[in-house]
């Protein structure tokens, strides 16, 4: 869950910072005659609105790493990391994908993988998750997180993220024009104060409706990572029982960037903003494809 969040607060940082400081070079702002040129606004809202998405993107694994103190595991020091290696090592291959860098981190019990490409990605696990689940519940925790890289969920996010976005920079600007041009009647060439108070005020609900929208891809691709889960380990129980397990935990926070990442999420943001299914549903669906 970790990952999702980090990923989501720091597209949305870029994003504004870069659609503000455009805007007040003049860039992307109506013409100087007045006039809305809407393949002009276009053009500007797709690269405002997938620079942050792409920049997230590739800066996710690192990030990570810095905001929850992950250590990667270079040379496993106990038999616990060589187990957790060794897994991680096995369930790459039985979906297809390069060796993830493998790292613990200390916290509650939470799990997150992330980073920018398949073969170049990274699963962690937390001290907590460790120490309060067996191995086969472990094991279906790791096979989760590889499934998540398997079915490309970051690049994907990535894309409809980018593509939320460039809505969100899109409509900040045509209302804006709107209520500077018609509501407030600026007959001025170019726009008014109203246009930047407007865009600014905008962006920020846009952006809110758009996090409704990552929200609920987010919680349908983790449906479909426990079901690879159940796919890489040949069974459905052992992701069952980790969700179980879970339940009766007190899930550790992860970093807003990086929330959507993660195995568990029990923000306070409602069941429309949480980045997760609740437990009983995914034991649901993994019981209705029990093999």
């Amino acid at each position: 869950m970790k990952r999702i969040v980090l990923f989501i607060a720091t597209n949305l940082a870029v994003m504004l910072v870069l659609s503000i400081v455009l805007s007040l070079l003049g860039i992307g702002r109506p013409g100087a005659g007045g006039n809305l040129e809407m393949g002009s606004l276009l053009a500007f809202s797709l690269v405002v609105g997938f620079t942050g998405a792409i920049f997230s993107l590739l800066i996710s694994k690192p990030m990570a790493k810095w905001s929850t103190g992950a250590r990667v595991i270079e040379t496993p020091s106990s038999s616990t990391e060589l187990w957790l290696v060794n897994t991680v090592k096995a369930l790459s291959e039985r979906a297809g994908i390069g060796m993830p860098e493998v790292a613990v981190y200390d916290g509650e019990p939470n799990a997150f993988a992330t980073g920018a490409f398949k073969n170049s990605a990274m699963v962690a696990v937390s001290t907590g998750l460790l120490q309060n689940m067996n191995r086969d519940e472990v094991e279906a925790v790791l096979g989760h997180e590889v499934a998540h890289i398997a079915n490309g969920d970051m690049v994907t996010m990535t894309l409809i993220q980018g593509v939320v976005n460039t809505f969100v920079v899109f409509l900040a600007r045509v209302v804006g024009f709107f209520v500077d041009k018609v509501l407030l009647k600026n007959e001025r060439q170019g726009t008014g104060i109203g246009y930047m108070a407007t865009v600014f005020v905008c962006e920020l609900v846009f952006g809110l409706v758009a996090s409704l929208i990552v929200a609920w891809f987010s919680r349908q691709r983790e449906f479909r990572a426990d079901a690879g889960s159940a796919k890489l380990l040949g069974s459905s129980v052992p992701m069952q029982r980790a969700l179980a397990r879970l339940n009766g935990m007190e899930p550790g926070a992860l970093p807003q960037s990086i929330a959507a990442a993660g195995i568990t999420n029990r923000g306070g943001w409602g069941a429309l903003f949480s980045t997760h299914p609740p437990f009983e549903q995914r034991i649901a669906a993994l019981r209705s494809v029990q093999s």
